[in-house]
């Protein structure tokens, strides 16, 4: 007879087959083996070989990536002009002497020279496409090919220079403690609800409810029902989450929505014996949302008393530092500065103690423009200022690129250098001749397109 999973035998078994590297305990909560405990490998970027010249900083990196967000870094690391040579399946033409023509699709290996990169933000999907650097059997130099870069797919990069942000995106692609931290819950009483987890890096949407949940009726129970089904897909979407990896749970709506639903949980989990939500319930906090929508996560993270109890969150600190940035441009605006040619004057004077700037200024096609911002961090880090490099991919990155993508909160107050500035691009401006009344303007205008 097959023991049961409480018995010595079965126990003995499985902790025989857990494989000892990189792993750690987590409870497997199906129905019929709730006791039964496997392994779970952690999950990350893997660097395969690494050759950079100390010289001028050429050379190629061979990576295989292990999740979604892996795939975002590495969007961040590519540029055109690029190489990179992956496994790939192209249909290849074949001419008969007779004249006919047959095609089949072989898997091979292709290196292509990249000038144009596609990422999908809702499937998560990686495309490059360019012409071949080198001519083979089957594939002639020079003919365009598209490659999709896939999750456990091993690909070479090869940069004329890797600068300090690409190998310190790397770094934090591959670093071990790097997971998801947060995960949140925005429902609303019509049915709507999306679960997403909050990386370092991306929103990612893991599952979106949509229940039809009709008007109360006197006498009709059609409303329970329906609302008992609603709470119960995003009880098994919860349940689905890397608990291990989360430092808490956000559950925000208008209402009471919350307050309803995390009872149902409590109790739920209870009855069920589903252990990963009983041992992991001190990980919620009940928030106000405005919506069920994605977007009203932007609600949640604008909360101070929320942000005070995600503190220790890369999330939390990037979110703190942009509302302190926001404030001080109303109560001290001589020490919040925005604008690379602001920011810049006031670095010269070694002041920034802060620097705020959006990965999406990584990410421009002109080295010369992509390289200033280079500097710029490297002279803050120097300089023993602190750097927040925001994902454009979460709300505050999208904020913040709002008032250029770069800004900075500053030591000590620095009223000279908006004139500075100012005066550095007046020949630019020396066709305008209309003079704006209130210098403030702009600074609202901007605040208001933040949501402030």
């Amino acid at each position: 007879p097959t023991p049961s999973p409480s018995s010595s035998s079965t126990r003995t078994l499985l902790i025989h087959s857990i494989p000892p590297p990189h792993t750690f305990i987590a409870p497997f909560n199906q129905s019929l083996h709730k006791h039964i405990f496997i392994a779970h490998r952690i999950i990350r970027m893997k660097i395969l070989k690494k050759q950079i010249s100390a010289k001028d900083g050429s050379g190629v990196i061979v990576l295989r990536p292990a999740t979604s967000e892996d795939l975002w870094h590495i969007y961040n690391l590519l540029q055109k002009g690029d190489l990179v040579r992956t496994t790939t399946v192209r249909k290849v033409v074949k001419e008969t002497s007779t004249g006919s023509t047959s095609s089949q699709k072989k898997r091979l290996n292709l290196t292509i020279e990249v000038e144009k990169m596609d990422f999908d933000p809702q499937s998560l999907e990686l495309r490059l496409s360019g012409p071949t650097t080198s001519e083979s059997e089957l594939v002639r130099m020079g003919a365009y090919h598209t490659l999709k870069l896939e999750m456990e797919q091993n690909f070479s990069l090869e940069k004329e220079c890797w600068d300090q942000i690409f190998l310190d995106r790397i770094d934090e692609a591959c670093n071990p403690d790097r997971q998801a931290e947060v995960a949140a819950v925005v429902m609303q009483s019509t049915g709507l609800a999306h679960v997403c987890l909050v990386t370092g890096s991306l929103t990612i949407t893991k599952a979106r409810i949509d229940t039809n949940i009709p008007k109360k009726r006197t006498g009709s129970s059609s409303q329970a029902k329906a609302t008992a089904k609603f709470y119960n897909g995003v009880y098994q979407a919860l349940l689905k989450l890397p608990w291990d990896q989360l430092k808490c749970c956000l559950i925000g709506s208008p209402g009471f929505v919350k307050d309803d639903f995390f009872k149902y949980l409590l109790e739920e989990s209870v009855r069920r014996e589903d252990r990963i939500l009983i041992e992991n319930k001190q990980k919620f906090i009940l928030c106000k949302a405005s919506s069920g929508h994605k977007h009203a996560l932007e609600d949640v993270f604008l909360d101070p008393k929320i942000m005070a109890q995600m503190e220790d969150t890369k999330v939390a600190r990037e979110v703190t530092v942009l509302h302190q940035f926001m404030r001080m441009i109303d109560t001290d605006p001589d020490r919040a500065y925005y604008g690379y040619g602001h920011v810049s004057k006031a670095q010269e004077s070694l002041a920034i103690d802060s620097l705020l700037v959006t990965d999406s200024l990584f990410r421009a096609d002109d080295v010369q423009e992509r390289r200033k911002y280079v500097n710029l961090v490297e002279q803050v880090r120097e300089s023993g200022g602190k750097v927040f490099i925001f994902s454009s991919m979460h709300v505050s990155g999208q904020q913040l690129k709002l008032v250029s993508g770069v800004a900075a909160i500053l030591r000590y107050p620095l009223p000279d250098v908006e004139e500075e500035a100012t005066n550095d691009f007046s020949d630019d401006d020396s066709d305008d001749n209309e003079v704006d009344d209130d210098p403030n303007r702009r600074i609202r205008e901007d605040m208001e397109d933040m949501g402030f």
